[in-house]
């Protein structure tokens, strides 16, 4: 049901005083590192992102920051649904400083239940031995067509996130598509994906979308399929990107927006 959670630590910046270990700046991105994500629902299929800033962390003399990260999933009733152990990792404050960003993600399985659950996730410095713990609720809704597992980076296999976009990069958007139906002669699904992206003032940038069609060589034990489209930043600016899904078997449409800010370069 929950397939994973992977933990990433980030360069930490020169901030506040060792000994006094807070969890703050929690916040739901879509992907590692990715744009805000507003919202706490999701479908059968996606992945729960969210970040935050361990604070007042005990680096050792070369800068190494000791620590654990151990999760857990309680449904509604206080069940637990799905629990990792504490795992050690290691961190370098290259920069100096006592603060770590570090990163939880948890990939919800296609077969989990819907519902309503709390996912607690519990940090300890492993040098100064203390822990503190943040739990935050996400809705699980029932499995519907849906554009799920949304990220943003640098290149397309997904391995260095993009946070900041700045003009003259690319940016690749991936995503999965789920829920689909399949056609009763041909057996393979047939999907539109398209892409466009809006300005500051709502109006599409160009005048035709970025498409594609998927409507064969899809396994036929195959229930989501991935997407993948790439944006080249020409300039700066505040946009709203657009991503929809239509379903031409069952007539079913989805659509998903999240902000893009691209900063100018200098």
């Amino acid at each position: 049901m929950w397939t994973s959670v992977a933990f990433l630590a980030a360069l930490s910046l020169p901030v506040g005083e060792a000994g006094n270990l807070s969890l703050t700046n929690v916040r739901t991105t879509y992907g590692i590192l990715g744009a805000p994500r507003t919202d706490t629902k999701f479908f059968p299929g996606d992945d729960f992102v969210f970040a935050f800033d361990a604070e007042g962390v005990t680096p050792d003399d070369s800068g190494t920051v000791r620590y654990s990260i151990g999760v857990e999933v309680r449904d509604k009733n206080g069940k637990v649904k799905f629990r990792q152990a504490p795992a050690k990792h290691e961190a370098h404050n290259t920069l100096g400083g006592t603060k770590l960003p570090t990163f939880a993600q948890l990939k919800i399985g296609l077969d989990a239940p819907p519902g309503d659950y709390k996912v607690k996730v519990t940090f300890t410095d492993l040098v100064a031995k203390a822990s503190k713990s943040l739990t935050r609720s996400y809705t699980l809704l029932p499995p519907q067509f849906a554009l799920v597992r949304l990220s943003t980076t640098a290149d397309a296999e997904e391995k260095f996130p993009l946070p900041f976009p700045c003009e003259g990069q690319s940016l690749w958007v991936t995503f999965g598509t789920v829920g689909f139906r399949r056609d009763k002669s041909t057996g393979q699904p047939d999907l539109e994906l398209s892409l466009r992206v809006l300005d500051e003032d709502g109006k599409p940038t160009q005048a035709k979308p970025m498409k594609g069609i998927v409507n064969k060589d899809i396994p036929a034990k195959a229930r989501g399929i991935p997407g993948q489209f790439m944006l080249e930043l020409n300039q700066a600016g505040k946009f709203t990107v657009e991503l929809k899904a239509t379903d031409k078997v069952s007539g079913e449409k989805f659509v998903r927006t999240f902000p893009l800010t691209v900063l100018k370069a200098k």
